[in-house]
């Protein structure tokens, strides 16, 4: 039980943070105070130093001036040991889980005493089904975590975090892979711990989330803090104003006729694998000039159909055609060759290599046809592509030989988004697109898939977001067990009757119609 005895005495103070990498201001003269019991929205464009200043509370960065002081003790620096003793947890954005252990062990990882482990795992693994139960974050506390979706992985490190009993909670866009249900109800917990006192910091690039969920909005800029706002005063438009320094406005879509089928799955089905959902007899057009959009929960075939489309499965029955030709041999190559393209689900593991350079990057998927002769690399040739894309996608980075490592989320997606389009594309594979990116980014990566639909690629906008989903897309379709739902027209079906297919009531009422 969280005690609520520091109810107006700051429980957390940031003083001056300052913290440079190179030549790079992360965060300047920063300061921040948090009182028990209150929850406080950090806003700012991707790069705006908020995950940075959260890294040093939790002591994976020193910062070169500043303090954090918590419950009125100044923790030492650089060290996350001090920060959880002290009573901080944290849920990282980008996961921090060893694939090769269950969710139970990486949950309790240095927890356990060396005697009577079997009693303590017993009790572990009943705590995480009752925190798994209350925070309607479902998952299995046996299951190894490379078998698990992006969403679950998600699940587990807000679970690690609760685990410990934190008092102070910092969530780094913890919702950016969750259901809006499961957002829902991941809030009405949250609210009923803060109403016990825990303290939270809450990271979101999701402004809705922000006004119904914080008590007060801090805003930082290019590292410096330039907005302090009570939820109560201020309101979605002008937060977005203030992040961007300037008004910001979404591009429009309107509907498109269809043009021929470019890519076409006829009862297509895959085989069971033990980590993804196998295809369920799918017939699926995607036609040029339009965007058909995919709703559903995660971990219900869509990350299966993206592997398909991608090359990195094949179909075990059924027929596949891109352009009207029937697909035999397919592999990622043979995707490549056929012009698909791909916005990949996870930019960090399976769309970016962490300690390549942006050049190296940037033509990961084309420098064997584009930029390499007789197996040597013409890197002037390289380096000039590289340089394109940070100009023209607004890259924000001190240059092309910068480690990728080193970029914001929104950053690493646009060179992703970039990299996708300069190659004009016959079909574009869209696996949230969008995820984890602000509001300025959301609206360019938005804009730029309306450009290449307007160009004629035959674009799959694969999402869990339903706002994004009805408002880019020409069609719509809902996945559910592996199955896919028959094409909805925009407009032809509002959030509640897609989020009841995606129940899997629709496919249920189908079943019984054909018998």
């Amino acid at each position: 039980m969280i005690e609520n005895s520091t109810a107006q005495h700051p429980v957390l103070r940031l003083s001056n943070i300052t913290k440079r990498f190179g030549k790079v201001m992360a965060n300047e003269a920063v300061s921040l105070d948090l009182v028990c019991g209150e929850v406080v929205a950090l806003l700012g464009e991707n790069g705006a130093g908020k995950t940075t200043l959260m890294n040093i509370l939790f002591g994976q960065y020193a910062a070169d001036e500043g303090f954090v002081e918590v419950f009125g003790t100044q923790l030492p620096p650089g060290s996350p040991r001090a920060a959880l003793d002290a009573g901080v947890g944290m849920v990282h954005q980008h996961f921090t889980l060893a694939e090769n252990l269950s969710v139970w062990e990486n949950i309790v990882l240095g927890t356990l005493p060396l005697f009577g482990r079997s009693l303590a795992a017993r009790a572990a693994k009943a705590k995480i089904r009752a925190l798994s139960e209350s925070f309607k974050l479902a998952v299995d506390p046996n299951a190894t975590v490379s078998t698990l979706t992006v969403g679950e992985r998600q699940r587990v490190e807000i679970l690690k975090a609760l685990y410990r009993d934190a008092k102070i909670l910092i969530l780094d866009e913890p919702t950016a892979v969750l259901t809006p249900q499961e957002a829902d109800g991941l809030f009405a917990t949250l609210r009923e711990a803060v109403g016990r006192g825990l303290s939270v910091v809450f990271i979101s690039h999701k402004l809705h989330e922000v006004m119904a969920i914080a008590d007060r909005v801090v805003v930082l800029r290019h590292g410096k803090l330039v907005a302090e706002r009570a939820t109560a005063d201020t309101s979605r438009e002008e937060l977005a104003t203030v992040m961007v320094g300037g008004a910001t406005k979404a591009p429009e879509f309107e509907a498109r006729s269809a043009g021929p089928a470019l890519l076409t799955l006829d009862r297509v089905s895959t085989q069971a694998t033990a980590s993804e959902t196998p295809l369920d007899r799918v017939t699926l057009n995607l036609h040029a000039g339009q965007i058909t959009g995919l709703a559903g929960v995660s971990g219900n075939g869509q990350a299966t159909l993206s592997d398909l489309i991608s090359g990195l499965i094949a179909p075990s029955q059924g027929l596949m055609t891109i352009a009207e030709g029937e697909i035999s041999a397919w592999s990622p190559r043979a995707a490549l060759a056929k012009g698909i393209a791909r916005i990949p689900e996870d930019r960090h593991k399976t769309g970016t290599i962490a300690d390549f350079d942006l050049t190296e990057n940037a033509m990961l998927e084309t420098y064997n046809s584009t930029f390499a002769k007789r197996g040597w690399i013409n890197w002037r040739a390289a380096r000039k592509h590289a340089d394109h894309l940070i100009e023209t996608y607004d890259i924000r980075c001190p240059g092309a030989d910068t480690r990728i490592r080193l970029l914001s989320g929104g950053n690493m997606q646009k060179l992703v988004l970039g990299r996708v389009l300069e190659n004009n594309p016959l079909i574009i594979l869209a696996n949230q697109p969008v995820r984890g990116l602000d509001i300025g980014a959301v609206n360019y990566v938005h804009a730029r898939l309306g450009e290449a639909r307007t160009n004629g690629a035959a674009i799959l906008l694969i999402s869990e977001d339903l706002d994004e989903i009805m408002k880019l897309s020409d069609v719509v379709h809902v996945m559910s067990e592996g199955r896919l739902s028959p094409a909805f027209a925009r407009g032809s079906i509002d959030a509640a009757g897609l989020g009841a297919w995606m129940a899997g009531d629709g496919f249920e009422e189908r079943a019984d119609h054909a018998s």
